[in-house]
């Protein structure tokens, strides 16, 4: 009996401070992207070495526990990244690359070219991120995917809702940047 119990407050904890608060950043259980409401679908730290990096979160129309149900969901979702560090765009952009080569193969990434290169020109325009920065990856199923940096809009919306999810598998594919963070965003214990 106590074990049953424990099992469910710890279940009950775990919920709560993956929807909630990591490493002292708090991520709200809903919000509003578009016209739709969207839910924590979990969050998690990224870590190189023993450095934080930031962390993030994922927000769907419903929770999902798969990534390929991640990619299947339709409608609205968002990844919120506060940083934990300062990074140069150039330092992001080139994380963000690799994690999508190891995700995707050449011809996958020679058809999502000219869509890297637009959103990858409008990171490397912002120059530096301090700590505590905020970046929003939107999927607006009306325009596309939509770049908030500190609550400023940058860049013009991609279209492609392959382009959105070739940026989800940078934290959800099978080679994701980090094992642990791809659990905690699909609402796993890690």
């Amino acid at each position: 009996m106590k074990s049953l119990l424990f099992a469910i407050l710890s279940a009950l904890f775990f919920n709560l401070a993956a929807a909630g608060e990591v490493a002292g950043v708090k991520f709200d259980d809903k919000v509003r992207v578009g016209s739709s409401e969207l839910l924590a679908n979990g969050a998690g730290l990224r870590k190189k070495l023993l450095i934080k990096v930031y962390v993030m979160a994922l927000y769907l129309p419903e929770k999902q526990s798969d990534a390929g149900a991640v990619f299947a969901s339709k409608g609205a979702k968002r990844i919120a990244i506060t940083l934990l560090r300062d990074l140069t765009a150039k330092q992001f952009v080139d994380a963000l690359d690799e994690g999508l080569a190891n995700n995707h193969t050449e011809a996958e990434l020679a058809a999502l070219k000219d869509r890297l290169k637009q959103f990858s020109d409008t990171l490397l325009a912002i120059g530096e991120a301090k700590t505590g920065s905020t970046i929003v990856i939107d999927w607006l199923p009306d325009s596309g995917t939509r770049l908030t940096i500190n609550g400023q809009v940058k860049g013009k919306d991609i279209a492609g809702e392959d382009f959105y999810r070739a940026l989800l598998q940078i934290w959800l594919g099978n080679k994701p940047v980090q094992e642990d963070l791809k659990q905690a965003l699909l609402g796993k214990a890690a």
